[in-house]
């Protein structure tokens, strides 16, 4: 007989059923690493990291006593003058979670980066998100302030300039998620900047920076958030980093009947106390196989 479980929206559905040939169906949450913010040189505004890609399902059929790839990406590391373009993966089984684009640069290495969800413009291109997956970061504005990276919830919002306050914009929403048995609001964009101006980080991302010159704020570690902006006060200032992504996480819930387990090691794995009849897991960093018993 299928066993019923509660799935984060409160709908009841068949879930944890195990066949004759040694399966269990499961639910998982799956985010990747955050993008790491925009760096400023002899320039103001940057824009903020993308989120991490973020992919959730209530229903994955795997076999017991198999080993599967479980990776954690970190987050895109904060550098003053360039960075990767794209935080690291995560991955658990069939699944893979895009990191988040990297925010764009004012000066040198302007582009924005492509990820799970998209970097802010900082005075070049938008990064794109990929659909399922997170959103495009926001548009930077001429001579004002850095675009918001893209969030799994919604797009980064554009900075604003002349006419009116210099401003960064907001990192796009982070995506609400009851896997644990409460909702957690995981994978927000970070905030765009502009020097000397106040700015906000959207969702769970990062702040960019908050005066002039100053580094962006990092974005919050195991829920894949974007990096703030850097910002600095025009020609000598800087180079200031941006913030650091946020690293990401697997969180996977199963019948409390079965056990996890990380043959080799490599893992950091947190499984509390079965409650309801379920087991919850959280992965929060390393890279290693886990198995089903």
């Amino acid at each position: 007989m299928p066993v019923l479980g509660t799935i984060g929206s409160g709908a009841s559905r068949a879930f944890g059923f195990t066949s004759g040939k040694g399966k269990i169906n499961l639910e998982y949450l799956v985010i990747a690493g955050g993008g790491a913010g925009g760096a400023v040189f002899n320039a103001f505004t940057a824009g903020g990291g993308g989120a991490g890609g973020h992919l959730s399902s209530p229903s994955l059929e795997l076999f017991l006593g198999t080993p599967y790839t479980v990776t954690v990406g970190a987050g895109g590391a904060s550098e003053p003058s360039g960075g990767t373009p794209l935080a690291p993966d995560s991955v658990f089984a069939t699944v893979t979670a895009k990191g988040g684009g990297r925010g764009g640069f004012a000066s040198f290495n302007p582009l924005a980066g492509n990820g799970g969800s998209g970097g802010g413009q900082a005075d070049n291109n938008i990064g794109t998100g990929i659909p399922g997956q997170g959103n495009d970061g926001g548009a930077g504005s001429v001579l004002g302030g850095g675009g918001g990276g893209g969030g799994a919830a919604g797009a980064g919002s554009a900075g604003s300039g002349n006419p009116g306050p210099r401003t960064g914009g907001n990192g796009g929403p982070g995506e609400d998620n009851s896997i644990t048995g409460s909702a957690v609001t995981r994978a927000g964009g970070g905030g765009g900047a502009y020097g000397g101006v106040a700015n906000g980080g959207g969702g769970t991302g990062g702040p960019g920076g908050n005066g002039a010159p100053a580094q962006g704020t990092s974005g919050a570690a195991n829920l894949g958030a974007g990096g703030g902006g850097g910002s600095g006060n025009g020609p000598g200032s800087g180079p200031n980093a941006g913030g650091s992504g946020g690293s990401g996480i697997v969180i996977v819930k199963y019948p409390d009947t079965f056990t996890i387990s990380n043959p080799g090691g490599g893992l950091t794995i947190s499984t509390p106390g079965a409650s309801g009849g379920f087991k919850v897991s959280s992965i929060t960093a390393g890279t290693g196989n886990v198995e089903f018993s």
